[in-house]
């Protein structure tokens, strides 16, 4: 029996997922018994269009391409662009929570995943806004009504970090996790150890597409502190939100203190920390000072990286893409696998 799946959202993750999906069809069905429908996509621009049989997802990118409304969409029903109804009335297994981030209120993607639980639909998501400001809340409600809440691609996009964490690293204590948890300022840092200014490598990281127009969530360390506040409330236990943690970004560091570093036989890097000492967890983002020894130190230009500290195994440091179309709608695709075989 087919997996079936609603987006919402048919952004660079949607299309994504969907590009995975056609691609891979026969290594899922053949590796995992796995066959996954979209039976419904809404989209605040694009529009809606549902089938309880699927759609055609060729035809669906096609849309996408063209910029044609999936209200036009042949063989199809249209919910209009009201995400909350499509949630509703779809016959989704599971709701694929793709619609745009914001970090200050969670909205709308949090509402979309109290919909989905209240239906009996999975969430997977790759939103930071609900799982940084609500995850517990989020995970009580999805257990009450039986299902799941899955946010793999919240921290390092298709990059296992959570899974590594709560699965791989099972039975061990995890007493910090240490990481560089956005691209574009690792990028920044990284440039400017080669000369030029922060004002010139952000320009050039905005025509790169690193950086947004308004580069604020990057460079003031406002996506690495969602990202560390999912962590410490998803692998710590925690219960915190974005304001409880100190922030700081990297646009006041100056090529002085770029060489500065470099003289004490260090590299700065935007640092997501959190630590247990004593029963007690604190974390923080901030620029550091990293000794060229630490594997953090020799991860540069716009790659993500985390260090688990633990008491069986050390150190352990996982390191790869933080972001893109595909890495992303990988992840979406790791937590479908995942809900897939627990139901087996």
């Amino acid at each position: 029996m087919a997996h079936k799946i609603a987006l919402i959202g048919f952004g660079t993750v949607g299309q994504g997922l969907c590009e995975i999906l056609i691609d891979k069809a026969d290594t899922l069905k053949a590796d995992h018994d796995l066959e996954v429908q979209v039976v419904a996509v809404s989209d605040k621009l694009k529009g809606a269009a549902s089938n309880p049989d699927g759609l055609d997802l060729a035809q669906l990118l096609q849309f996408a391409k063209e910029g044609r409304s999936l209200d036009e969409f042949p063989g199809a029903a249209s919910t209009g662009q009201d995400a909350l109804t499509t949630i509703a009335d779809c016959n989704a297994d599971t709701v694929c929570e793709l619609a745009y981030t914001d970090i200050k209120t969670g909205q709308p993607a949090t509402d979309h995943c109290r919909a989905a639980f209240k239906a009996g639909r999975n969430i997977v998501t790759s939103n930071k806004g609900p799982a940084a400001l609500h995850y517990r809340e989020l995970a009580e409600e999805a257990a009450k009504h039986g299902v799941r809440l899955m946010i793999e691609g919240t921290v390092m996009s298709g990059t296992p970090v959570l899974n590594l964490a709560r699965h791989t690293l099972a039975g061990t204590d995890i007493s910090s996790i240490k990481g560089i948890l956005n691209g574009t300022t690792n990028y920044i840092l990284t440039e400017m150890e080669k000369g030029q200014a922060y004002d010139d490598v952000l320009k050039e990281a905005q025509e790169l597409g690193y950086a947004e127009a308004d580069p604020t969530a990057d460079v003031e360390g406002l996506d690495a502190l969602a990202k560390v506040t999912i962590l410490a409330n998803v692998l710590m236990g925690e219960d915190l939100t974005p304001g409880d943690i100190p922030c700081e970004g990297i646009s006041k560091i100056t090529l002085e203190d770029i060489d500065k570093a470099r003289k004490a036989g260090k590299r700065y890097k935007l640092i997501g920390e959190i630590k247990r000492e004593q029963g007690k967890v604190t974390a923080s983002v901030a620029p550091m000072m990293v000794d060229l020894d630490h594997p953090l130190a020799g991860v540069n230009g716009a790659v993500n990286a985390v260090t688990f500290g633990t008491d069986l195994m050390g150190d352990i440091t996982i390191n790869g893409a933080g972001a893109g179309r595909i890495e992303t709608g990988y992840s979406i695709l790791v937590d479908i696998l995942d809900l897939h075989h627990s139901q087996r």
